[in-house]
């Protein structure tokens, strides 16, 4: 099966209960302590962890999300182990990946006035293809384009103003480049966060569907 709009909701439910037992094991031979909470939101399961300890929070995040993108990883392949299929399956602890979300955006937003104001293009930090995305909808939204270049892990992200003739609008359609599924972080359990994360499973560019 290789496109989630394929499984049934039951299926995605399933998924999220097989991620469920996977993580309350690992908590437990972590001893953290703390609730996991399921759901299905656009077509994919949805698991968050909510600790009850600031210090666990901490940990289960790790540095810029490295932990909870390992811990989405790992639960992913948990997954299809027992189900066969691949899983595109969204991991967050306790909201981090909604604010990181909003700190991307703000971030993006003042690169993007940098640009309108000088003309010029202007790089981001390198990220993981989750924030890539994130970078990628917002300067669609905002009028302006953007692409990624180099190789994983220091990927980054152009943004420059979008020309308006029409080779350059074939360009634009014609900008993808297959992003290679990272342990990206992974996006809140709310729609609107899981709708604008595919965490590397599409095309990571100014079209990035």
């Amino acid at each position: 099966m290789s496109r989630d709009e394929e499984k049934t909701v039951e299926q995605l439910n399933d998924e999220a209960d097989i991620a469920a037992d996977y993580l309350e094991g690992l908590l437990d031979i972590a001893d953290y302590e703390g609730d996991i909470e399921m759901g299905v939101r656009n077509g994919r399961p949805t698991v968050q962890i909510v600790a009850d300890d600031d210090e666990d929070i901490k940990n289960l995040i790790g540095h810029k999300g490295e932990v909870v993108d390992a811990l989405q990883l790992l639960t992913r392949l948990a997954v299809q182990q027992k189900t066969g299929d691949r899983s595109r399956l969204i991991l967050d602890v306790d909201g981090y990946l909604k604010k990181r979300r909003q700190h991307l955006r703000d971030l993006a937003l003042d690169v993007i006035d940098e640009v309108r104001e000088t003309g010029e293009p202007a790089n981001l930090d390198p990220m993981n293809s989750f924030e890539r995305k994130v970078v990628h909808d917002l300067v669609r939204e905002e009028g302006l384009k953007s692409r990624s270049h180099g190789e994983e892990p220091h990927r980054y992200v152009t943004i420059y103003l979008k020309a308006r003739t029409a080779d350059d609008d074939l360009e634009d359609d014609e900008d993808l480049d297959e992003d290679i599924p990272q342990n990206v972080s992974r996006e809140t359990i709310e729609d609107d966060d899981v709708r604008d994360s595919d965490d590397g499973d599409e095309a990571d560019s100014d079209e990035e569907r």
